[in-house]
């Protein structure tokens, strides 16, 4: 066996890169942030390969490099037709009766929190329909094509599931979590035997909070400390309808974390694990993003959120789900177990976010 340091700007970037090289049979020994000469933090993972001839790892760099080299053409044939169709849009000139309404409503949407570059992509399809003139018509086209882009994961219990929230710290896993499992368990027409799997073991307290609900809703509780006390739960656990899996709160740029969390995602299993990222609505549009980023190489199932009931504008999120394809499973609403839970629909969030313009429109 061989050890090999991969470095990258971020933990999925590093591992990914180890995988990219020598598969998923590679053993993590470990991950951390480290300080260059630049003085930049970056990600750190060393893991332990199989020994390979100096022909193979030749040919695999040459192949990672040819891949490399293929990617940075279309990056730079997709920069050329962007370039080209920007330059097109701007030599094209619309009325001044088109020109006040199109940029008052966009201003509008912006000012919302819909990101820019959505916005003009709806525009854009728009080119000489006299719907530019009008603004409530305008406005109302727009609404529509969020409402057509909202990506909602439909609730199905049909089949056995093994549940796990993920997220950042202080996002309301936990409490996510018993909710899901009151829902399951006592608020639907069918009761499904539902479990609770812990390996929350950074946080103090984490098992007694869990253990508190447990105790509540007569629930089954197991908290394990690792992969093969993971494996034994998940076993022991197989005769429920449904497991939920606490995770611990951590950092996006929590390298060493997130990569122990991708241990767990792989560990051998009879029972697929639904990987659910937590989100808050309060959280500005750039640490979403950044929070996606890196928690997506645990190949995310969906997106749960948090914490609407301490915000009014929803703007931020709307436009998140528009640029981003994970489907939206669940909504958060206050503390009360089980109460502020919903499953997500589109009407919620369109009635929020039209309050919100109408509201700031007087």
């Amino acid at each position: 066996m061989i050890e090999e340091k991969f470095v990258a700007d971020n933990p999925k970037s590093a591992y990914e890169d180890a995988v990219r090289k020598y598969g998923k049979e590679i053993k993590l020994l470990s991950a951390k942030q480290v300080k260059h000469d630049d003085g930049k933090l970056y990600s750190e993972v060393t893991v332990s390969v199989p020994e390979v001839s100096h022909v193979e790892e030749r040919k695999n760099e040459e192949e990672i490099l040819l891949s490399e080299v293929h990617l940075l053409k279309a990056q730079l044939a997709q920069m050329q037709q962007a370039m080209s169709k920007k330059l097109k849009q701007n030599l094209q000139v619309q009325t001044k009766e088109e020109y006040s309404a199109t940029r008052k409503v966009r201003d509008i949407f912006v000012g919302k929190g819909i990101a820019p570059e959505w916005i003009d992509r709806v525009l854009d399809t728009l080119k000489e329909n006299t719907i530019l003139k009008d603004e409530k018509l305008l406005t109302s086209y727009i609404l529509e094509e969020i409402d057509e882009s909202l990506n909602i994961k439909e609730e199905r219990l049909d089949i056995p599931k093994m549940i796990m929230l993920v997220g950042p710290t202080g996002v309301g896993k936990t409490t996510t979590i018993a909710k899901l499992a009151a829902r399951y368990a006592y608020m639907l027409g069918k009761s499904y035997s539902v479990a609770f799997l812990n390996v929350d073991n950074y946080k103090i307290g984490a098992f007694d909070q869990l253990g508190h609900y447990a105790d509540i809703m007569q629930i089954e509780h197991i908290s394990v400390e690792d992969l093969e006390g993971f494996s034994e739960g998940i076993e022991a656990l197989q005769k429920y309808d449904i497991i939920l899996v606490d995770t611990a709160g951590m950092s996006p740029y929590d390298t060493e974390k997130l990569i122990r969390t991708v241990e767990y995602v792989q560990t051998d299993k009879a029972r697929k694990i639904e990987i659910n990222l937590l989100l808050p609505a309060t959280v500005k549009y750039e640490d979403m993003c950044d929070i996606y980023e890196n928690f997506s190489f645990l190949n995310l199932h969906s997106l749960m959120i948090s914490k609407f009931d301490e915000t009014k504008y929803l703007g931020t999120l709307l436009s998140f789900m528009l640029l981003y394809p994970l489907p939206v499973s669940y909504f958060s609403t206050g503390q009360e177990v089980p109460d502020d839970l919903l499953v997500a629909s589109k009407e919620y969030l369109l009635e929020r976010f039209i309050g919100d313009i109408e509201e700031r429109d007087k």
